[in-house]
């Protein structure tokens, strides 16, 4: 990914943990490496086409300014965050806050806190069996269309297909959601707990029916296995109702562990359930 580097911006601000750091103020800089794709720009010699880094150096100046926190860890996230939000092209911005004037009684030349924030690619699985399963899987899609910290990209046709698991109870409908988003893993788990809520979920039997279902199915390339969530989705390999919407809006993602697209697990898993 191409780089946009900004150095030592200077900007007078009010951070710090104590009320006379709040109330004078003091110099802060700023180190920011913006990754962009500015291949179109170049070629084209178009600013339009890229991230103007004079209006990136304005909004942090003003942003700094008007914000108050007491650490520079909270200024590099909050501002870091801005900037995403802020910026469309930027795909990912490491962030420098220095603090040369810290109140600190010992010689140093400075202190300062980099982060590294950037959006990341996730794949989700949704389902509903319960009310007006139609409703639930756009009502999902919408939530997420609305929170600024994500972006749905696409989002698959939503198929009916057989329960999953033994339980006894409706067929399902399910769906594929493509997203970027801002989320760490487990606050996108915890986002869509909270839209699961809206929907009135209940966690009362393993497999058993359900208003809302929301899984993350991928995130980028990342394997986590937790008490509470893992990544890549536990058996996706094996289930219809995930591969076959997968299937329809990313053919050609690929497994991190089992390095397979995720059509080429469709057809395996076909072949598989076709044998006699």
């Amino acid at each position: 990914m191409d780089q946009i580097i900004i150095e030592n911006l200077k900007v007078y601000a009010h951070h710090g943990v104590y009320r006379e750091e709040n109330e004078k103020g003091q110099n802060f800089y700023i180190n920011a490496v913006l990754e962009t794709d500015t291949r179109a720009a170049g070629i084209l010699d178009d600013l339009d086409l890229s991230t103007n880094y004079g209006e990136v150096c304005k909004f942090l100046n003003i942003f700094l300014q008007e914000h108050t926190y007491k650490l520079i860890e909270t200024v590099a996230e909050r501002t870091a965050e801005a900037l995403l939000l802020r910026f469309p092209l930027i795909r990912r911005v490491t962030l420098e806050i220095r603090k040369p004037e810290a109140p600190i009684p010992l010689p140093f030349e400075s202190v300062s806190v980099k982060i590294t924030r950037g959006w990341s690619k996730a794949y989700l699985s949704c389902g509903s069996n319960m009310g007006d399963r139609r409703a639930h899987l756009d009502g999902a899609v919408e939530a997420l269309r609305s929170d600024s910290k994500c972006r749905v990209l696409q989002v698959s046709d939503w198929i009916e297909t057989a329960p999953y698991g033994g339980v006894e109870q409706d067929d399902f409908l399910n769906g594929a959601i493509m997203l970027e988003t801002l989320y760490t893993p487990n606050m996108l788990l915890e986002k869509l707990h909270e839209i699961e809520e809206e929907h009135n979920r209940e966690r009362t039997v393993h497999w058993g029916p359900r208003t809302l279902d929301l899984d993350i199915l991928l995130y980028g390339d990342c394997v986590m296995y937790t008490d509470d969530l893992k990544i890549p989705h536990v058996d996706m390999q094996n289930r219809y109702f995930v591969l076959k919407p997968l299937a329809q809006i990313a053919p050609y993602e690929r497994h991190p562990l089992l390095n397979q697209s995720i059509v080429q697990m469709y057809e395996v898993f076909r072949e598989t359930i076709s044998s006699p």
